[in-house]
């Protein structure tokens, strides 16, 4: 499925250029028979990648980078361009790196037969397997967890992990299966994965600043890429091209980006909102080209125990760019990642980033680490889909106007997926002359 921010490019991945190899004795007696299978003669780690943008090309190489064993020996995409510019990508990378003992190029293994194009082709590839990677549009996350775990591969899958209720309770679902199967599975929400984070949340959550009263989460930037209309294409490739605009595959953007702001504090709590109300709307990305989505969010968040999260997600260019999370406490506060500060404002711990690994690199390389050493590490699949949850509640607020409790947003029955994959579809959603699609009205909008 198509996730790139431009042809062929791979985006918001810094494909990190040297990785310390990772040994280990691989030991599938700890696994499950449809997990451990690969372990043959040549001790291959066999990968497939489902969603060929830019994300997911960046995961292959991170994949390949991360152990000398994993080869990639499958591709799927709803599109041939774009499968056939990530084989590329993948390729020129592996050409100036290596990994261990072995050059990354020997282990790109996906002759023409192993790359599947439609919206099938996922079904191709899992049963080539030992690991899959999801990284289509997020809309088609829960159809493609719950195949993974029925067919028992370890998982990395991009976030969000699902853009409606419906397909967070199936994601939770098949992640109960995961947990059953001893399944490995890491969510991208790469913070939990980086270095400042994890220390600066574990002092946050050892009480250094006391107890956390306030947060403040926020993604304010510019926005994002957009594909024009071209001639010929049916609404459902032309929504498939610009997926970043259409709720059924993205979620609006508090969903697809600001999730990462919004786990951070749910990890800083060690819970879950249980309220939600806000605001948002269109001011000044309004064109066709945008779709159904907002440009703004701003959602207040309510915690069981009465403390609040302030959350600010923004998509206007031209405008002052934030992305960070912040924490007042009863004692003290953290103002950014890597700082804290006591009641009188005096830095109490900081921490300098330079030179601390690439947090989309470690993802990988504890993943490949677990699975090559036959262990069961990594259950991400609950708070992938709970934090998913979160800011789909959040966004249930501001599309409806109304107050949103947890369970509310949990039990919502509204499915945003189209009936009918194809390329003809009819699809729910459709411009109207003027090219125009319908956008969320506040009080009038059946969104919960």
């Amino acid at each position: 499925m198509d996730q790139n921010d431009s042809k062929g490019k791979m985006s918001r991945r810094d494909f990190a250029k040297s990785t310390a190899a990772v040994v280990g004795t691989l030991m599938a007696s700890q696994f499950p028979m449809t997990a451990s299978a690969f372990y043959g003669v040549d001790d291959s780690i066999r990968v497939g990648l489902i969603g060929c943008g830019g994300r997911g090309t960046g995961a292959a190489v991170q994949a390949l980078n991360a152990h000398p064993n994993v080869k990639l020996v499958a591709m799927a995409d709803a599109f041939q361009d774009r499968l056939e510019d990530s084989l590329k990508n993948i390729q020129d990378e592996a050409a100036q790196q290596e990994s261990g003992n072995s050059t990354m190029a020997e282990r790109i293994d996906v002759p023409e037969d192993r790359r599947f194009v439609g919206f099938e082709a996922y079904k191709e590839v899992i049963p080539l397997v030992d690991v899959v990677i999801l990284a289509t549009p997020p809309g088609f996350r829960p159809s493609h967890f719950e195949a993974a775990v029925e067919a028992g591969k370890h998982i990395f899958m991009e976030k969000p992990v699902a853009t409606d209720a419906p397909g967070v309770r199936r994601v939770l679902a098949a992640n109960e299966k995961a947990l059953e199967k001893k399944l490995n599975v890491v969510v991208g929400l790469q913070r939990h994965y980086q270095t400042v984070y994890r220390e600066w949340v574990q002092r946050l959550q050892d009480g250094v600043i006391g107890d956390i009263i306030l947060s403040r989460v926020y993604w304010n930037q510019d926005g994002v890429w957009v594909h024009p209309r071209k001639p010929g294409q049916t609404e459902m490739e032309y929504q498939m091209r610009n997926w970043y605009y259409f709720n059924w595959l993205c979620g609006d953007h508090i969903v697809e980006q600001h999730i990462h702001n919004i786990d951070v504090a749910n990890w800083v709590k060690q819970g879950y909102p249980v309220h939600a109300q806000g605001q948002g709307g269109r001011l000044v990305r309004t064109g066709p080209d945008y779709g159904e989505i907002y440009d703004h969010h701003f959602v207040e968040f309510t915690y069981e125990d009465g403390t609040r999260m302030l959350s600010q997600c923004r998509h206007m260019p031209g405008t002052a760019s934030r992305v960070t999370e912040a924490f007042h406490g009863t004692t003290g506060t953290a103002p950014h990642p890597g700082e804290i500060r006591d009641a009188k404002g005096n830095v109490i711990w900081s921490r300098d980033t330079k030179g601390d690994p690439n947090p989309y690199q470690v993802e990988h390389n504890e993943l490949f680490d677990a699975i090559s050493k036959g262990e069961f590490r990594f259950t991400d699949g609950e708070n992938g889909a709970k934090a998913t949850l979160t800011a789909i509640m959040g966004r249930m607020a501001t599309y409806s106007g109304q107050d949103v409790t947890w369970d509310m947003a949990m039990n919502s029955q509204v499915n945003l997926f189209p009936p009918v994959l194809a390329w003809d579809a009819d699809m729910p959603v459709k411009p109207d002359a003027d090219g125009l699609y319908p956008i969320p009205k506040p009080g009038r909008n059946a969104v919960i």
